[in-house]
């Protein structure tokens, strides 16, 4: 018998959201940015891994300011989250050359929304062959490349 060794989604089954503030409010304190995944922090948007992905460089764009709705954005923080978001994957292009992306938002519970709270995209690159048996039999996600590596690569893109 194979093993399919994934201990960061231990962190994620025991984790307790409720008691923890949002992980898209960068905060003043910017020396935790590597460790809490952060890859860019700018005047009205961020970009952060996410901790528990669909697919390797999966990544989070959020405006800074904490809302839960495009309604309660200004044009200005719209546009700079959309520039962001296309910044985003020029960057996942050059450093991991994907075939395709999967790029949206989900707005509310029912759709899907982990943390309703504060409106981010998700941006998940793909690859041809990306989906395999283990996803469709026993809905398990194989992640090739540790998350720490795949940071250091996208790192430089955000600097």
């Amino acid at each position: 018998m194979k093993v399919l060794w994934a201990p960061w989604r231990m962190g994620y089954i025991l984790s307790n959201r409720k008691d923890q503030n949002c992980i898209f409010c960068p905060g003043e304190d910017r020396s935790k940015d590597a460790e809490r995944l952060i890859l860019f922090s700018g005047e009205q948007s961020l970009v952060m891994m996410n901790r528990f992905p669909y697919n390797n460089g999966h990544l989070l764009v959020a405006p800074v300011r904490h809302v839960a709705g495009l309604e309660e954005l200004g044009s200005e923080e719209i546009l700079d989250l959309l520039l962001t978001v296309r910044k985003s994957i020029g960057i996942l292009k050059k450093a991991m050359k994907p075939e395709g992306f999967n790029v949206g938002l989900n707005l509310g519970h029912v759709a899907g929304a982990g943390i309703e709270e504060h409106i981010h995209f998700h941006i998940v690159p793909r690859w041809n062959g990306d989906t395999n048996y283990m996803t469709i039999l026993d809905d398990v996600r194989v992640i090739p490349e540790h998350i720490q590596k795949t940071y250091e690569k996208l790192l430089p893109g955000f600097l």
